[in-house]
Parts: C-alpha cells; sequence; structure tokens
C-alpha cells in the first residue's frame, strides 16, 4: 500500500465516529497537527476505509519539550517531508491491536512505513512498544481502529540516519576562505605557502596588530585567510578571571570597569583566543577609590589606564620577582603604547612605577591559567609622561611671568610720568594718562 504520495482518492465520506475523526479531537493535539503538517489525513483515511488501523500516540509533552529542538526543526522543514511522514506511520499498524494485561507474549507488528515494531509484555504488566511506555493503552476504541497512548516518540532508523547526515553534512559544508596563489616574478612558478602552525603555538604577529584602532571605537578587522584557528576559549577565561577576582574580594571596581564601563574583556577575550597571553596588574578597590573624577571622565579615559596595566606576556609572582632581583629594573611593555611600566625589588616584593606613583605587590597570583595572569597590585599607575607634563606647564608659567616684568616696570615709569605731569598743574595732560 503506497501511503507517501498524496494523489490517493476516496470516493466516500469519512465516518464521524472514525478513529481519525477521534484522533483529531483528542488531547494528542501535537500527533494530530503533525499529522495535517504532513498531508496525511487522505492517504490514512484511504486506509481506514479498507481496514482497522492502530495509533501510538505519544503524549504532547514527548513532541513538545522532550523532543530535540534541532531534530523538530528538521522534521519541519520543507525538504524533509518524507522523513515526516516516515516517522508518523511508523506509529502506525494497519491491524487492529487491543491490549490487555493477561497477554505477555512479544509480537512483531508491521507499521505503514514499511519498518516493525515490537510489542512486549514485562512481569509488572506494563506494555512497551519499541522501549516507549504504553502509559494510556486502549486510550480511544472505534470500530475502524484503536489508540495507545505511548510516552515517547518512535523515531525509525532511516529518519535518524537523515538527520545524522543533514546535520554532518551542515558542519562540514562552510568553505574556508584561502588567498590567491601567488606566482614568484623571478622563477613564474608559484610561491608555497608558509607551513601551518601547530595548534596552541603563539601568533607571528605582535599583540599591537591584533588590538582594536583606538578604545571603544571600532572593533579589530577580522582574521585574514590562514589566519587563527582559536585554539583558546578566550572568553571563557576572562569570564573566569573576572568572577575569581569578585570572590577573592577588594577588586570589584576593576571587574566594573572591564566589563560594565568599557568593553575591555570581549577584546581581551579575542586576544587569547587568537594565542595571545596577558598579564593584568590589578589594582584594588582603595587605589581605585583615589581616581579622580577628571582622571575618568575625559573620552577614552579608562581604557587608556586599564591598557597600562596589562602586559602582553606571561608572568607570575615567582617569575617577576626573579627578574627584579637578578637585574635590578625591568621595563615590561604595555598595550598602552609607547609606554611601559617599570618593576623594581622592594622590601622583599616587586614595586611598578616611579617615585610617588608606584605600587608594590600586594596579592600575587590571584588568577593564573597558562593564558592569563592576574596580580593585585596597591595603587593605580600612570606613565611618567605625565609628570613631565605637569613640570612643562610650570615652566611656561614661569616664562610667562618672565615676560611680564617689563610690562610691568614700563606701567610704574608712565605713572611715575603722570605724576609729575599733575604736579606742574597740567591737569589735561594728567586726565589723560590716567
Amino acid at each position: 500500500m503506497q501511503l507517501q504520495g498524496n494523489n490517493a482518492t476516496h470516493s466516500g465520506q469519512i465516518n464521524s465516529n472514525s478513529v481519525l475523526v477521534a484522533l483529531l479531537d483528542s488531547h494528542y493535539t501535537e500527533l494530530a497537527e503533525l499529522i495535517e503538517k504532513a498531508l496525511l489525513l487522505q492517504p490514512l483515511e484511504d486506509a481506514v476505509g479498507k481496514h482497522s488501523i492502530t495509533i501510538f500516540a505519544p503524549k504532547n509533552e514527548a513532541l513538545e519539550r522532550d523532543l530535540d529542538p534541532e531534530f523538530k526543526r528538521f522534521l519541519l522543514e520543507p525538504g524533509n517531508l518524507k522523513s515526516l511522514q516516515t516517522l508518523l506511520l511508523h506509529h502506525i499498524v494497519s491491524t487492529r491491536i487491543e491490549l490487555n494485561r493477561t497477554a505477555t507474549e512479544s509480537t512483531q507488528h508491521h507499521t505503514l512505513s514499511s519498518d516493525s515494531v515490537e510489542l512486549t509484555s514485562h512481569d509488572s504488566g506494563d506494555k512497551f512498544i519499541s522501549q516507549s511506555k504504553v502509559i494510556h493503552p486502549n486510550a480511544v476504541d472505534r470500530p475502524d481502529g484503536v489508540i495507545h497512548g505511548i510516552e515517547r516518540l518512535l523515531i525509525p532508523r532511516s529518519v535518524q540516519q537523515d538527520f545524522n547526515n543533514r546535520r554532518n553534512l551542515r558542519s562540514i559544508s562552510a568553505v574556508r576562505p584561502e588567498g590567491a596563489p601567488e606566482v614568484d616574478p623571478r622563477t613564474n612558478r608559484l610561491k608555497k605557502p608558509a607551513p601551518a602552525s601547530k595548534p596552541g603555538s603563539p601568533p607571528a604577529l605582535p599583540v599591537y596588530y591584533a588590538m582594536a584602532p583606538g578604545p571603544s571605537l571600532a572593533p579589530a578587522p577580522a582574521p585574514g585567510p590562514g589566519g587563527p584557528h582559536h585554539h583558546f576559549n578566550g572568553e571563557k577565561q576572562v569570564k573566569d578571571f573576572i568572577q575569581t577576582l569578585l570572590h577573592y574580594g577588594g577588586y570589584n571596581e576593576m571587574a566594573d570597569i572591564l566589563v560594565n564601563l568599557t568593553s575591555l574583556a570581549t577584546e581581551m577575550g579575542r586576544l587569547v583566543s587568537e594565542g595571545y597571553v596577558l598579564t593584568v596588574l590589578a589594582p584594588n578597590d582603595e587605589a581605585m577609590a583615589k581616581l579622580t573624577t577628571d582622571q575618568l571622565s575625559e573620552p577614552g579615559a579608562p581604557e587608556q589606564i586599564i591598557y597600562y596595566h596589562v602586559i602582553p606576556e606571561y608572568q607570575t609572582e615567582e617569575s617577576m620577582y626573579n627578574a627584579v632581583r637578578r637585574f635590578g629594573k625591568i621595563s615590561y611593555d604595555t598595550l598602552r603604547l609607547p609606554h611601559k611600566v617599570l618593576a623594581q625589588e622592594a622590601d622583599g616584593s616587586v614595586k611598578f612605577g616611579h617615585g610617588d606613583g608606584s605600587a608594590y605587590l600586594f596579592d600575587p597570583d590571584i588568577y593564573t591559567d597558562g593564558r592569563i595572569s592576574v596580580q593585585g597590585i596597591d595603587g593605580v599607575l600612570f606613565p611618567p609622561e605625565e609628570t613631565s607634563t605637569e613640570l612643562s606647564e610650570s615652566k611656561k608659567n614661569v616664562k610667562v611671568a618672565v615676560k611680564q616684568k617689563p610690562a610691568t616696570r614700563r606701567g610704574k615709569l608712565l605713572e611715575v610720568a603722570c605724576q609729575m605731569l599733575g604736579a606742574f598743574g597740567q591737569d589735561s595732560h594728567f586726565t589723560t594718562c590716567q
């Protein structure tokens, strides 16, 4: 019997007492809706007109909540109508099966999808149809058929195979973009491409090439052909270290700037995903509270402050202390070009910065995972250029004062001349001088 098509014709009208009408009016609404979407009502009417049928109807929860959303989306796609019809016909047997608690033998039954289902009975009296428990036997009984409620959906092997093939095809359908081949002008031969980097190897370009053009201005350009393969989950690692700051205590302001005031957390996650390593010098809440409004109000000021506290290297408390003990003073590159942060040994610890604007390593190794290292410090660091700027402004003020001295002497001479004119009785000239 061919039930896959829609060209079947039926001369008579369906009986109002039919099992199909009872299915449409029953509480198995999800199954009835799928039968209508699969265009199976007419073929099933033809089948009911010839013989009785048995419908194993899954409960609504099995089709709403328990079914994989991706699998349900696959069934409802227009191109997969045949798979949906096969799935639904797998729940319908072309004979009448009435269940009673006394029968214990296992039987095989052919479904309208040309597959077989096995009906088994357990010692407890429960019935199972292909490992799905029958929860409502003989839920609907009509002269031309019977409906049994079952616990979950029956999926034939052919439909499962179609779904797996489609999912695998979707995962490999993306084509990796590659650049156009280059020809060596000297030999007129194709240039050999550079060997692929091993997974986990450091990037070939410095970290500054991967950063955004400016703080919160525009995203960094997408990687070109043959770019990084994202062997590291940078977003997860950045999220972990920010949560560690919050749980550690005393670094809430730093976490708030990274997540809420700026988009630096996202940018740091992208850098780590591309293979770069970072060391964050995190000022504690007491140090952040000393920042003035003027220092944070200018556009891009929070980003520039944090950039000066991020070192594009992986350093721990032990490695930095050993370096300053051996070499005395170390200058580390920062993400705020071209400024570097100075580190030196002081009082058995590591001291960062210059003069009064220095900070000590206060909470070592708050977070270390091999890609991101977070070191707590007790002060906010600023580049030394700001101090030199203040000195230059003071020198300008001194120069202005020196230039104003001759003007002051000339004014005093004019005042003396006016007094002399007034003493000689030249009142008109004295008024003019005033």
